[in-house]
């Protein structure tokens, strides 16, 4: 299957001398692009200079990792697999040859995801990604070896292949035609959930997403926005509402319009009691926005669920009450994850 790993850079320069080298030195049987979202550090020349063996494709301006992947991927003919890659992530040796094989080998396996783990603490796994996501009853997102804040060591305590709910969008290896069928990610989004909302997508089509542990890679994390950023806080909440009213089947939407505006506000609350009036504002922002949105988001809903072939697995409790009975691994869950 011809692949195409494709690296979105934002004024990434020291991200790219770091970790290109070793993406280039670990990719066999691949083409490697970095489609440059419009760079004002010397991204661009350093990769002409240092990298020829690399392709560009060069954006106008910052489209943000939604729609900056769907400007630059329909660049890119003739590939039957895309491997979305973060320029702050160090592939394992042999770690893209698991991936492609899945799809391969699987015709109703769509998206493929390998372990993550943390480049900053290299035993324990990646925040966002881990080994593979769900998301709860009420939209709240976590991982095979990440709960809330408590994130587990490697100990090969999920180094099984199986389904998972969502794969981070950090290390995401996907059909070429249905990432273009589906319409890409969501570009209203910016970043942030983008590869959730995809995902379900892909589920709601009759396709599968599987984390292929036999891949690992290791990423840095947080090189765009920082965990306390104000802007990453709204993103998180606004599209995170917008993708439970698109994708959520009917029970469950009804469900989080009635919980998740208390729940919202109570961690804007949360947020003054810190002293973080931008975070808490960002909450505010992020509904204001998420009604605006309201009536396009129910055209969306019509045509995603119009023709619904396999619901996505979903765990039918709160993963944020289970945490706070003591449970903070994903260890236990598995039976209580439905389609």
């Amino acid at each position: 299957m011809k692949t195409a790993v494709v690296i979105l850079n934002w004024n990434g320069l020291q991200h790219l001398q770091h970790y290109l080298p070793r993406v280039v030195a670990t990719t066999a049987n691949a083409d490697i692009v970095v489609a440059d979202n419009g760079s004002t550090d010397e991204s661009v020349e350093w990769l002409r200079r240092e990298m020829p063996s690399v392709s560009l494709i060069l954006l106008d301006k910052n489209y943000g990792f939604a729609e900056g992947y769907n400007r630059a991927l329909p660049q890119l003919a003739g590939y039957d697999v895309f491997v979305l890659l973060n320029s702050d992530i160090e592939p394992a040796e042999g770690w893209l040859e698991p991936l492609v094989a899945q799809l391969a080998q699987n015709e109703d396996v769509a998206v493929v995801v390998p372990k993550i783990l943390d480049d900053k603490c290299r035993e324990r796994f990646e925040y966002a990604g881990a080994a593979g996501g769900f998301i709860d009853i009420l939209g709240y997102p976590f991982c095979r070896g990440r709960i809330l804040g408590t994130v587990e060591r490697d100990e090969g305590q999920y180094d099984s292949v199986r389904d998972v709910m969502w794969g981070s969008g950090a290390a995401f290896c996907c059909r070429a035609e249905l990432f273009s069928s589906l319409g890409g990610f969501s570009s209203e989004f910016f970043a942030h959930q983008e590869e959730i909302d995809l995902c379900w997508r892909v589920w709601l089509a009759g396709y599968r997403v599987v984390g292929e542990p036999r891949s690992k890679v290791w990423h840095y994390g947080g090189a765009t926005l920082s965990v306390d950023s104000p802007f990453k806080t709204m993103l998180n909440h606004r599209n995170n509402l917008a993708m439970l009213y698109r994708c959520a089947p009917t029970a469950q939407r009804l469900l989080v319009a009635v919980v998740r505006p208390v729940l919202d506000v109570a961690a804007a609350l949360s947020y003054l009691v810190q002293g973080k009036r931008e975070s808490a504002k960002a909450v505010w922002r992020a509904w204001r926005d998420f009604l605006a949105w309201h009536s396009r988001l129910a055209k969306e809903r019509k045509a995603i669920r119009r023709d619904v072939k396999r619901e996505a697995p979903i765990y039918y409790g709160s993963i944020v009450l289970r945490y706070f009975c003591g449970k903070k691994t994903f260890q236990g869950l598995d039976e209580r994850l439905r389609n």
